[in-house]
């Protein structure tokens, strides 16, 4: 795997965007703003960063101007305050939209996974700003939230190509249904999001905190997941997350994605662009 190729594919796409900077206490939340019209602030997954929407940024960007954070403690930005809780990564992610957003715009808000759990808290901190929150495969269900078993890590003296492949064996296990999914793309962000990771996301992903903010969010609701999230355990999974966010809004839109996994907007990600698209043009403030 040519590593060095992979990284300047990731690069030029980076290279597109505006590197932003917002305060944090203990070095800047960075964020990359591709695109023009309505702002859609996108949140990545756990052990992860903005690549984690590698593959939705071209097909969003003509549509919305796209504000992705690396959340504190991932990626380049500066890592939260110890111990960590949502609520910390959430108040530096809304001091920095504060500052990047002029007052009195709104703007939507996508989280993925750990996110989506980041995203709720975000959006119930910020009425009136934040018109719609879409969880895509999101985390903070509690009990409901049951990530698979088996993922390994890399050991001290393994070559590159056996690190590559243990890599992909991970993503097969938890990000990504189809295993002619797992380009060597996928494997080599997945490699350089591990390696930059400073907190760990497992233990809050397992908290029921975005199901406790869902009470307090003003903004419109909708969800996305994939039909084969190894983290919902089955269709009936599926079912229970779309009637807890119905429980606050009886009419939020819920999409499951066939043939996707957890890691849905990187598998399926014309029909993930597609369905986001349609479903923030046609919600309406709540």
């Amino acid at each position: 795997m040519d590593h060095d190729a992979l990284a300047q594919e990731v690069a030029a796409l980076a290279a597109q965007a505006e590197r932003l900077e917002t305060p944090g206490p203990n070095g800047p939340c960075i964020w990359h703003r591709w695109g023009q019209g309505p702002t859609l602030v996108l949140l990545h997954g756990g052990w992860g960063s903005w690549t984690h929407w590698y593959r939705s940024i071209p097909l969003l960007a003509p549509h919305f101007t796209l504000l992705a954070a690396d959340t504190p403690g991932f990626g380049d930005s500066g890592a939260p305050p110890k111990p960590t809780s949502p609520d910390d990564i959430a108040d530096i992610l809304v001091a920095g939209l504060d500052e990047l957003i002029p007052a009195g715009d709104t703007f939507h808000l996508a989280g993925f996974s750990f996110g989506g759990l980041i995203g709720s808290v975000v959006a119930s901190k910020m009425p009136g700003r934040c018109r719609s929150f879409v969880p895509v495969g999101a985390s903070g269900f509690g009990s409901l939230h049951a990530p698979p078993q088996g993922t390994a890590l890399a050991e001290d003296g393994m070559t590159e190509d056996e690190v590559d492949e243990l890599q992909r064996r991970n993503l097969q296990i938890l990000m990504i249904h189809d295993p002619a999914n797992i380009d060597d793309l996928a494997v080599h962000m997945h490699r350089e999001n591990l390696a930059r990771g400073r907190i760990r996301s497992r233990p809050i992903s397992l908290s029921d905190r975005l199901r406790r903010a869902l009470p307090d969010i003003k903004a419109s609701m909708a969800g996305i997941w994939g039909e084969h999230d190894v983290t919902v355990m089955g269709r009936e999974g599926l079912e229970q997350r779309r009637d807890i966010i119905r429980e606050f809004q009886p009419d939020a839109p819920f999409h499951i994605i066939e043939g996707a996994g957890h890691w849905v907007m990187y598998e399926a990600p014309d029909e993930f662009a597609k369905t986001l698209i349609d479903t923030l043009k046609t919600l309406a403030p709540y």
